[in-house]
């Protein structure tokens, strides 16, 4: 250990190491230091440039250990020594225009290379100054045909995927020109990866898919649900906890038989096996509901610790909950989440939850500094201590570490197939969700989540309960993605108002009468760009039975008297309105004829009345169905 351990040493020295290898005489080249880890204050090599396989530092805490390095193993050999001199310097100058990479970003390159290395081995190039561009090309047409073999079983890779595989072979064109063995050409001159991966002006490469309302509730609820009895069930664990401390010097047999008796005693159906699988999918529901209704990215609720929560209050008395954690998407680093009341019952409920796995990793660390205090594990055990979404892994001799992304991924997919439910699910769906809901809030759509989604308006001082720490550190980038969230609800609307079906209300009409003026749609260059404009030129939000233009909130007919957008030159009613207006007008015929509503009643009642007719009629319901 004497050759890892930089006694007495900081880590100015090691930090002033070249910026590439080249030249350097092979046993220097060789201790030149990878990566290194402080244990209680002293400075411990984790890799060194001589190593088949370097760790990584700089990686989120929902990454697997195995996606933590770079093994070089993996590579073909007559590549091997060319990959670790380019990815020395990209790990310590970064590429062109950018610095020194993150751990997570050096991996997804090192791993998106080697398919193309594969592919110049297997047309017997052992040097990267013998790549054509005939070999680059027929490496694009090869990534173009492949047929994944996994859980996506038969189907192409993404353009994301591709766009990902191109990109490497430009890094490793970049990063070559500064080693021994210079790729000569560009692998495709005059044009780039994006473009080759077929996304350039889709606009919608990469987009994360939507998950739908109806498979999202079932979810959600389910969730919810197993959260509300989570205490019951953990209850039921600290009885198990407790039996199994008694028991220590039976088998585990014995112990396995006792716990399931205390099972049958208390009701639970199914024994230990079936009451293990609740423990998860509890653990998985609370992700769901903390996921659903804060917006956190997976790796930023992977880093929730214990003591996350906070709550603060304003001068009139309503109180705020936050939540705090860090990102590793920029550089910001601690950030503060806004939650509702359920996200809280989630994250006190994962406190309780986590603390025997915590407890785990305590005693992981007092044995290991027993057995060697500088021992690097230890630092990375001290990085999970007071994590919340913990798992034991049963081949790894029940190590507890924080949950993997793909760990997540298997967690999630398992819970919605237990709702019977058919989607691929994976964690960075939720956050798309969280700001597709938080739009369709502002845009007045399901107003059933006003409450919760206030504090999300985008047009917020911030002024709220902020007090000196709490509250200061908004991720505003999610405000980012709702605001994208609220455009593409515009302009589906306003694709809607264009295409062949009648409008209600004065705006509605007048856009018809727009659209059926040939000049007026000239002056766009394309039917997307007038889309656009008119979505941006535009104040659109949903009132439940017409879309308002008006620029604020204050006309009755959005609250007291909703028939008057019939005829307001602000409104905009279509076909969707429709089955609002014909239960209006169905339920006013039926009070026109009361004797107790009075003339003055009588009266509004017809006004109404013709009001929701002349609405219908607009909209093309048929004369005989509007017959008071």
């Amino acid at each position: 250990m004497s050759d890892n351990t930089l006694a007495g040493l900081s880590w100015k020295p090691v930090a002033a190491q070249p910026g590439d290898a080249l030249g350097l005489p092979e046993s220097e080249r060789d201790a030149l230091i990878i990566s290194a880890t402080q244990v209680d204050g002293q400075w411990v090599i984790l890799s060194r440039y001589g190593d088949d396989t370097w760790q990584l530092d700089g990686c989120t805490s929902n990454r697997r250990a195995s996606h933590k390095q770079l093994d070089f193993n993996t590579v073909p050999p007559a590549f091997r020594a060319v990959m670790k001199a380019m990815f020395y310097r990209y790990l310590r100058r970064g590429r062109r225009g950018a610095g020194p990479p993150k751990g997570g970003t050096l991996r997804q390159c090192f791993s998106d290379a080697r398919p193309f290395l594969r592919h110049l081995e297997d047309l017997k190039i052992d040097h990267l100054s013998a790549v054509s561009l005939m070999a680059c090309a027929t490496y694009v047409s090869v990534c173009k045909a492949h047929r994944q073999t996994s859980q996506s079983k038969g189907k192409p890779l993404s353009q994301d995927a591709l766009y990902h595989r191109f990109k490497a072979v430009e890094g490793l064109h970049e990063l070559s020109q500064y080693s021994y063995d210079r790729m000569v050409h560009h692998p495709w001159p005059e044009t780039s990866a994006k473009a080759m991966a077929g996304l350039l002006g889709s606009g919608q490469g990469g987009k994360t898919p939507l998950i739908p309302d109806d498979v999202f509730c079932i979810m959600f609820e389910r969730a919810s649900q197993q959260v509300e009895r989570g205490h019951q069930l953990l209850d039921l664990r600290d009885e198990l906890e407790a039996l199994a401390a008694e028991h220590r010097w039976k088998s585990r047999e014995g112990a396995v038989s006792a716990k399931n008796r205390l099972l049958n005693a208390r009701n639970w159906e199914g024994g230990l096996r079936v009451f293990n699988k609740a423990l998860i999918d509890l653990r998985t529901a609370c992700y769901i509901v903390l996921a659903s209704t804060s917006g956190c990215r997976n790796h930023e609720l992977a880093n929730l610790q214990s003591g996350a929560l906070h709550r603060t209050q304003d001068d009139e008395g309503t109180v705020y909950h936050w939540i705090r954690s860090r990102s590793d998407k920029t550089d910001a680093g601690i950030h503060d989440w806004m939650i509702p009341e359920a996200a809280v019952r989630a994250l006190r409920l994962m406190e309780r939850w986590s603390a025997p796995y915590q407890a785990m990793i305590a005693a992981e660390i007092v044995q290991r500094r027993r057995i060697n205090p500088y021992d690097p594990e230890i630092a990375e055990a001290q990085k999970h201590r007071q994590a919340l979404y913990l798992g034991a892994d049963a081949k790894g001799g029940n190590q507890v570490r924080t949950l993997s992304n793909d760990s997540w991924s298997s967690c999630l997919k398992v819970f919605l197939k237990d709702c019977g439910l058919s989607w691929n699910l994976a964690s960075h769906q939720f956050r798309r969700k969280f700001a597709n809901y938080a739009a369709h809030s502002r845009f007045g759509d399901l107003r059933y989540l006003k409450e919760h989604f206030a504090h999300w308006s985008l047009d917020m001082t911030l002024g709220y309960a902020m007090d000196d720490s709490w509250g200061q550190h908004l991720e505003l980038e999610l405000y980012d993605d709702i605001q994208a969230e609220l455009e593409d609800i515009k302009l589906g609307v306003v694709e809607n108002w264009l295409g062949n079906e009648p409008l209600a209300g004065g705006y509605g009409r007048a856009i018809k009468q727009w659209q059926r003026e040939p000049q007026n749609l000239l002056i766009f260059k394309d039917h997307a760009s007038m889309l656009k404009s008119i979505a941006e030129s535009t104040a659109i939000r949903s009132n439940g039975h017409a879309w308002c233009t008006a620029d604020d909130g204050g006309c009755v007919g959005n609250t007291l008297e909703r028939t008057r957008c019939g005829n307001c030159n602000n409104a905009v009613i279509g076909r969707g309105h429709a089955a609002i207006y014909q239960r209006l007008y169905d339920d006013l015929k039926g009070l026109l004829h009361c004797p107790d509503i009075g003339e003055g009643g009588r009266q509004r009642v017809e006004r109404d009345l013709n009001r929701c007719r002349d609405v219908l009629a607009q909209l093309g319901m048929p004369p005989e169905t509007l017959i008071a």
